[in-house]
């Protein structure tokens, strides 16, 4: 972690056009968040970026997904508790290998932002932008290293938090072979309880009293009952170690990094759906889950003479999430009787395992002249496998004498699933850039790229098709598809000072196409004398989604770069909108193409030092991101809670003009810094940093009983303590009023409370943002 300096904008050398350049001297919308930043605000991870990068929008829903990005509005999902953990609209590399993956931000020299489509600059195809990670590389001059620790509080938690972390750098060869490591262990405690989950499944009653007073009396909630506290706590190990070796002509890395997050449950709430506070959540189980995450990569660049530098990265990752949540409200809505099971209780147990390998080679010409260029190659391959079961112990041997008429199997597995598919994407891509003058360039991008795909996946029903052992007793079936296509981008900037100047984009992205392995196809046509859970034809693949960005963008120091500002407006078209949705026949949660979008838009950033103490650094940024063309019934809500009447779930259309969900139309951060000095290389620097984030909806255009989530601000503030850049102490608070904000929903509010044969739905859950936390932490470097 390095010291908590900040030395501004106007001194980051970012490389996002495979160049090293002034941030202020780059013709592209591009943000840095530098590693004094980094350690002055404590970003730990990807989630901690929306606050402090124009134009994202992330939801805090803790540690047990990797995060739900927005960028520039470019999402039609409902919001959910549950964050996601992949997200191919952006392209995430760490140094120089794509991947998605939340490691930890530690030992970072920088973090780039860069909005907009960037496929002819990079191997992954960027529907939204890129989100690069630039690694502090293994130094073989010197050995050198840091230590870290933080403890802190979190309000609404009963556990103590900390980070323990560092870094040792060293030289093996001087001056050619190094060695660094990077390790951290953090534990962020939870806050919330889970007050009502079940004794022992299947046997104690989830809901002890009447539908008037579900949770019972005191006795009956001992019975039956036990508080699960602070069930959304995050253990998380990381580790990265590099292998640097220098040579005349040559630098390159062989990494391995590994990381592992568990916590027991959602950062999220009922609604108060049954009396619960603000803090705990409903639900009848706990909800665990366990990521995992392994990376090993080379990255080798080369100087090939005067001509041009190759940089190649080739990396293998391997992640797999395993998880479980409480699936009770789910499977009573289905209507099969089970509430006529009193101790009815039902959870699942799911792993998603995904190998990836991709080598990207690219040429970066070194030249001179008024000719630059970029050419490049990309091979990706992912293979993925999910395996999914649902739960309801003691139901299938009908202890209460009904005969629901199932095949009893060991393990009350109710429903089961799987899918595997295999993506294989090749792409070529480069970009010229013309030198007209010495302040007028000109750049033109293009890439092409290609991709097909695999697939193999069913579901069944072991209480009436028989026990499944392993995915291989599954019905299956197997399918295909490809595409292909181009992008371009056309990009021209002039620079009227050294330190200012103008820019104009035109861009276009893509994100390939994939399989829903979820359900196996139907059979047509359908029995309507069984249950069918499956996928029509046009319900197993979706297809590639694209944009197309229009961008002008200012970037100027004044006042001898005393003041830097950063200006950009957009719109940008979406269409063929990859979306969330569900089989007709059995609700299975699929992947779907549909209707237009548009967003437009305007975000700033600027940093000023005010005096040669006193600093300010400041964003914001405005969203109108809108459908502009309808889709037909991509909503499902409960239109009836009478039992008596079927269907009970309608869909409910969305319309032109409709508002995109998940991200805030206004966002944006203040940040102050005032150093003192206390001595000889003695310094005391204080911070004060106010966050907004806008009001967010939970469903397009609100529609099907879809909310507005409020707006919030919130405060952090932290004092530290420096001697030179060998030791840094620092006393600081996050969301120091205590906020309560609602930050994101699953599920509408026509489940909320519904009573199903006298059981009342707990499925509708709200996200919350994180309390208070006060704490202290030091770093020493040597």
């Amino acid at each position: 972690m390095a010291a908590a300096a900040d030395d501004g904008d106007q001194t980051i050398v970012v490389t996002a056009t495979r160049r090293s350049e002034r941030l202020q001297d780059v013709p592209i919308n591009i943000s840095a968040v530098d590693a004094g930043q980094l350690a002055q605000q404590r970003l730990n991870d990807i989630r901690d970026l929306g606050a402090f990068t124009p134009g994202i929008t992330v939801t805090d829903t803790g540690p047990r997904g990797a995060g739900t990005i927005v960028m520039r509005g470019l999402s039609a999902d409902d919001s959910s508790t549950f964050a996601d953990n992949g997200n191919s609209a952006i392209g995430v590399y760490l140094g120089e290998v794509p991947l998605y993956l939340d490691f930890k931000l530690i030992d970072m020299e920088r973090v780039e932002v860069l909005l907009g489509p960037q496929g002819t600059l990079y191997g992954l195809g960027t529907l939204a932008g890129a989100i690069r990670y630039i690694p502090v590389r293994p130094d073989s001059t010197q050995f050198s290293g840091y230590v870290h620790g933080r403890g802190f509080g979190v309000s609404e938690s009963s556990s103590f938090g900390y980070v323990a972390d560092g870094a040792v750098n060293v030289p093996i060869i001087k001056d050619r072979l190094a060695f660094r490591s990077a390790t951290g262990y953090y534990f962020d405690p939870g806050f919330i309880d889970y007050p009502f989950t079940v004794q022992q499944i299947g046997v104690s009653l989830p809901q002890p009293g009447p539908a008037s007073n579900p949770l019972g009396t005191e006795a009956q909630r001992s019975a039956n009952f036990r508080r699960e506290r602070d069930v959304n706590y995050g253990k998380t190990f990381t580790t990265r170690n590099q292998l640097g070796l220098t040579l005349d002509n040559l630098n390159a890395y062989l990494t391995y990094a590994y990381q592992e997050v568990r916590t027991g449950g959602r950062q999220a709430n009922g609604g108060g759906v049954v009396g619960e506070g603000r803090y705990e959540g409903p639900w009848r189980v706990r909800e665990p889950a366990t990521r995992r995450s392994h990376l090993v990569s080379l990255e080798v660049e080369a100087n090939l003479g005067e001509v041009a530098q190759l940089v190649s990265s080739s990396a293998f990752t391997y992640t797999q999430n395993d998880s479980s949540v409480d699936v009770t409200d789910l499977l009573l809505d289905l209507d099969y009787g089970y509430e006529s099971f009193p101790a009815f209780t039902g959870f699942t147990r799911s792993t998603a395992r995904s190998r990836q390998f991709n080598q990207e080679l690219r040429l970066v010409s070194k030249h001179g002249g008024p000719f630059s260029w970029v050419l490049g190659g990309f091979y990706n391959e992912v293979q993925g496998r999910t395996s999914y079961r649902e739960f309801i112990p003691g139901f299938g041997a009908s202890p209460t004498g009904i005969d629901f008429g199932v095949i009893p199997n060991a393990d009350d597995n109710e429903y089961a699933s799987f899918g595997r598919n295999t993506i294989k994407e090749r792409a070529v891509f480069g970009e010229v850039t013309w030198k007209v003058t010495p302040e007028w360039q000109i750049t033109g991008g293009l890439r092409y790229y290609s991709y097909d795909l695999d697939r193999i996946g069913g579901s069944t029903l072991p209480y009436y098709d028989g026990p499944v052992a392993s995915d291989d007793d599954i019905p299956s079936s197997t399918g295909q598809a490809k595409s292909d296509g181009f992008v371009y981008k056309l990009n021209t900037s002039y620079k009227f000072s050294p330190d200012a100047l103008i820019y104009a984009t035109y861009s276009t992205g893509y994100r390939i196409g994939g399989a829903n392995t979820g359900a196996a196809p139907c059979v047509l046509p359908l029995n309507p004398n069984i249950q069918n859970i499956c996928a029509l034809p046009n319900e197993l693949f979706f297809g590639p989604d694209e944009t197309e960005n229009f961008e002008l963008g200012l970037r100027a120091g004044l006042f001898n770069n005393k003041l830097t500002l950063n200006l950009s407006a957009f719109q940008v078209n979406w269409d063929g909108i990859q979306l969330a949705s569900s089989t007709i026949n059995g609700a299975i949660g699929i992947t779907a193409n549909g209707g237009k979008a548009r967003n437009r838009g305007f975000d700033m950033s600027f940093n000023a030092q005010v005096t040669n103490r006193l600093s300010l650094r400041g964003n914001y940024s405005y969203l109108d991101a809108k459908l502009t063309e309808g889709v037909p019934e991509l909503l499902q809500i409960r239109t009836s809670q009478d039992p008596r009447n079927r269907p009970k779930f309608s869909r409910v259309d969305v319309l032109a003009g409709d508002r995109l969900p998940g991200s805030a139309r206004h966002s944006g951060s203040l940040a102050a810094n005032y150093l003192l000095p206390v001595g000889d290389d003695e310094d005391l620097n204080f911070n004060w940093t106010a966050t907004y984030i806008g009001d967010i909806l939970t469903r397009v255009g609100g529609r099907g009983f879809g909310e507005t989530l409020p707006g919030y601000v919130t405060h952090r503030a932290a004092i530290t303590y420096s001697t030179g850049k060998a030791f840094q102490m620092s006393l600081f608070a996050n969301n120091i009023f205590d906020k309560y904000a609602v930050t994101g929903v699953s599920n509408d509010r026509s489940r909320f409370g519904f009573v199903n044969g006298g059981v009342i739905s707990r499925y509708y859950a709200r996200s919350v943002l994180t309390p208070r936390v006060v704490g202290v932490e030091a770093t020493f470097n040597f």
